[in-house]
């Protein structure tokens, strides 16, 4: 079964901003995939963990590339792509980095644009040093591999 997506709009939408996501999206065919939360530290790691696996860079836009990428590598194991994103919750520790995680954002999703929530919170349990943390639901054609 092919995939059947639609960005929802206001019937008021305002044309003359750009936001960096979609207001909603409608899912009428494909296989919906959740995703766990994905930081800069690698997706498998020891519980409890060990704090000789968490070499992570200093900076958000650092930890946001590696975010990306092991958000990336889940999608391709459920057999998606990043343009099958079809939301995504950012957890960061310190909001005002958002822009710095955004350029990053929009160099991998291109113009591709999920619905998105950002939300600061206070510390994220993988490792004091982690900045931000991403959940998505993805869609798929097919089964994952």
């Amino acid at each position: 079964m092919a995939k059947e997506i639609s960005i929802v709009h206001h019937a008021d939408r305002r044309t003359d901003v750009m936001m960096p996501y979609a207001p909603g999206i409608v899912v009428r065919r494909g296989s919906l995939v959740f995703l766990s939360g994905v930081t800069a530290a690698a997706v498998y790691h020891s519980h409890p963990h060990r704090e000789e696996e968490f070499d992570l860079p200093a900076t958000m836009e650092e930890q946001a590339v590696r975010a990306m990428e092991n958000l990336r590598k889940t999608l391709e194991a459920a057999g998606c792509t990043l343009g099958d994103l079809v939301a995504a919750t950012r957890y960061l520790t310190d909001l005002g980095e958002q822009d710095a995680l955004n350029r990053v954002w929009a160099r991998y999703l291109g113009g591709h644009l999920p619905t998105t929530t950002t939300v600061e919170v206070s510390r994220l349990a993988t490792h004091p040093r982690c900045k931000l943390e991403i959940s998505a639901i993805a869609v798929a054609d097919a089964e994952p591999r």
